[in-house]
């Protein structure tokens, strides 16, 4: 470990509070250029007892790892050859220092460019730099580069950035944004924070963390992580180089442009103008695909995700769609519990798509903490949706198994799991709005001993009594219905219920036997077909599922949390024990993109299974969107493939746009005489389209691919 501009040597006597500094590190060198304080590093670590760690007092441009090394005298080091005097003629192109960090140091360097261009020469190739640092900084310096860690908390507004440099340069404390600019010119990024004190009147700093922005081993050379990550976004065949030892020379499979990846493009691009590639692709995991977090179609979110747990009941998807190991889904992550119980099922590859970032942090953290975590911190941060222990968690095992994205949005929402005055998770997103309008009217009308009661209820017998004789004549008045449920912004914000998807539900009312039969009992107006939705809705739900035992849906909407005895497949202890093997969610794959976008770039006839959710329900009747995204649904699905839709209409309109574009479609459940279809039952209809015809031109079968011819690509 090399630490420069080291000081008095008090954070490696800190960094004692979490290795055993003498035993986890061979060596240890403090390099600073002040005198003064390297004599008081010297007596703390004599104090200490640490005897490797080494006081270098020299500037730090001029520091050589190698010199310091007792195996290895300049002379004898292959990767620098030396000339006399003892200077050389290049620095060697890494070191071996698994370790290089700056504490509160580049900030404070004048010639801050030379030391930076130093550190290559001293990290090891699979090591890790670290910097933390005061900074300042507009968007408008990072808002066009893709290669940094991600832009949460890291702009400062004008007066902040005028008054805290002004401050700074008091002491010759520069904290011009092209420090860490140039920081993230040189490396690659692998997490970055950008944070404030608080304690210290808000004083903006960062935590970065970065590796080699060339990598070294050969698995891991530049061209093999680009078209192994643009392979398994596209589901195109990896193909090994033709010649092994030329590492910028790849035979590469090119169906149509179309196929390459969006990760792959932003590769090229940036490797061509000798930048470094983006964040995701120096993860640990190649989960998450990238993306630019800039786009307006990604920041229209504001960092917020609409549903804290998924309205699909996993138990039915399993039923129909019974995935087996040589399935390829394509489903719409939303809170990602459907797409953790798919993988639970050991499909080849599972893609998750959502056009909100936040979405799919939130199906990373899950992922992450599979992969990190017992159980039990399993189950208290998605279960009961609080852990007071969550930021450390975070920091000291989910980190190195998230993307630097994830990982500042969930830094940034600790308190929603630790908070002693938070509810937790389930009481987040767009979707708390719902749950606590549900509050609200059980308060209203004093139903929370009911609600309880209901909770805890033994017998189907017994919820339904409750049901009937407390809380269905207040959740279901026409008072709550008028006053908050109609209301279209309440159906947006709370329950993701867009205006087409709306006038779905008003067209199939004004066409029921409510309104048109002999004996009308309803009006054809929204409030009356809201009303009727929600009874066709909840009543087959509390008169035919037991809540407290077995629908853990609207178990959680009741109580806030889940309990033990009712909770979704994934946070089933046998489920934690599979997806927490190692390799266990290699198969997954997360697109933050519109569904359309990633179906284009996905290698035709590869995809067995797409669970598209309500989504169709979005577009405009007899849109061309509609027919487009069939269209590329056809492409993608190979012969046979399925489609699984759940739609609030009972026979909606885009069927015969699936009928017309090669798919034949079944009902698999309709919601009707009170019919309750699967636990949520908050759709009128369940279908499946499947593929029996190609359209023109002919989607190629996988078989015949292999034969196309191979242009090469030059990186």
């Amino acid at each position: 470990m090399a630490q420069i501009g080291g000081g008095t040597g008090w954070n490696i006597e800190a960094m004692g509070s979490f290795v055993n500094v003498p035993e986890f590190f061979s060596s240890v060198y403090l390099v600073d250029y002040s005198p003064s304080l390297c004599e008081v590093a010297r007596k703390r670590f004599d104090r200490l007892g640490w005897k490797n760690v080494k006081v270098v007092c020299e500037d730090a441009r001029n520091f050589r790892l190698e010199n310091y090394q007792t195996n290895t005298s300049p002379a004898q080091n292959p990767l620098c050859p030396s000339v006399p005097g003892g200077s050389t003629q290049q620095r060697p192109e890494h070191g071996g220092a698994d370790l290089v960090t700056m504490s509160y140091s580049l900030s404070m360097i004048p010639d801050y460019y030379s030391v930076i261009d130093l550190v290559p020469s001293v990290l090891s190739p699979h090591g890790i730099f670290g910097v933390v640092d005061f900074y300042v900084q507009s968007r408008a310096d990072f808002s066009f580069r893709n290669y940094t860690g991600g832009a949460l908390g890291r702009h400062v507004n004008a007066l902040s950035r005028m008054f805290w440099r002004a401050w700074f340069d008091l002491d010759r404390v520069g904290l011009e944004p092209s420090r860490r600019d140039y920081l993230e010119y040189k490396f690659g990024t692998v997490l970055n924070v950008n944070d404030r004190n608080k304690a210290l009147g808000y004083i903006p700093y960062y935590v970065w963390i970065g590796c080699h922005k060339k990598l070294f081993a050969p698995p891991n050379l530049p061209h093999e992580i680009i078209e192994r990550v643009d392979a398994l976004a596209t589901e195109s065949p990896y193909l090994y180089p033709v010649q092994q030892g030329d590492a910028s020379t790849r035979a590469v499979e090119r169906l149509a442009p179309e196929t390459r990846s969006k990760a792959f493009s932003s590769a090229v691009q940036n490797l061509s103008a000798n930048l470094p590639l983006p964040s995701f692709f120096y993860q640990n995991h190649h989960w998450r695909i990238y993306y630019d977090d800039q786009l307006q179609k990604h920041t229209q979110f504001n960092d917020e995700y609409i549903y804290a747990f998924t309205w699909e009941d996993a138990r039915v998807d399993e039923r129909i769609l019974r995935l087996g190991p040589e399935d390829k889904v394509l489903a719409i992550s939303s809170a990602g519990d459907n797409i953790l119980s798919y993988l639970a099922q050991s499909p080849a590859r599972v893609h998750a798509v959502d056009l909100n970032p936040t979405q799919n942090h939130l199906l990373e953290l899950k992922a992450a903490c599979y992969t990190a975590l017992t159980y039990e911190d399993f189950w208290k941060i998605f279960g009961r949706g609080k852990h007071a222990g969550f930021r450390d968690l975070l920091i000291n095992k989910l980190s190195p198994h998230l993307s630097s994205r994830a990982f500042q949005f969930w830094l940034s929402k600790a308190d929603v799991f630790q908070n002693k005055r938070s509810r937790g998770l389930y009481d987040t997103g767009g979707s708390r709005h719902a749950i606590r309008a549900m509050r609200w009217v059980c308060r209203l009308f004093g139903l929370r001993s009911s609600v309880s009661r209901l909770l805890e209820a033994k017998t189907l017998n017994e919820q339904r009594e409750i049901w009937r004789q407390k809380i269905r004549p207040a959740l279901l008045s026409k008072f709550v219905c008028n006053l908050v449920v109609a209301q279209e912004s309440f159906l947006w914000n709370a329950l993701g219920v867009p205006k087409n998807q709306l006038a779905m539900i008003e067209r199939d009312h004004a066409n029921s036997e409510l309104v048109k039969g002999d004996r009308p009992v309803a009006k054809n107006t929204r409030s009356h077909a809201i009303w009727h939705y929600m009874v066709n809705t909840l009543d087959p739900i509390a008169e035919e599922t037991h809540i407290a035992q077995d629908n853990p849906h609207y178990y959680v909407c009741l109580a806030g949390s889940f309990s033990r005895k009712c909770h979704p497949h994934y946070l089933a202890p046998e489920v934690h024990a599979k997806l927490s093997k190692p390799g266990a969610l290699d198969g997954l794959r997360i697109h933050t993109d519109e569904l359309d976008q990633v179906l284009a770039r996905i290698s035709p006839g590869t995809l067995t299974v797409a669970v598209v959710m309500d989504s169709m329900d979005w577009f405009d009747p007899g849109s061309p969107a509609a027919a487009a995204q069939v269209a590329k649904l056809n492409r993608a699905l190979k012969m046979g493939g399925r489609v699984m839709l759940r739609t609030s209409a009972l026979v909606p309109w885009y069927i015969k746009v699936f009928e017309a574009h090669g798919f034949t479609a079944k009902r698999h459940g309709a919601r009707v005489d009170g019919a309750c279809i699967d636990r949520v039952n908050m759709y009128a209809s369940c279908w499946v389209c499947t593929k029996v015809g190609n359209l023109p031109p002919p989607t190629p079968e996988m078989d015949r691919i292999g034969g196309l011819e191979m242009p090469i690509l030059t990186i």
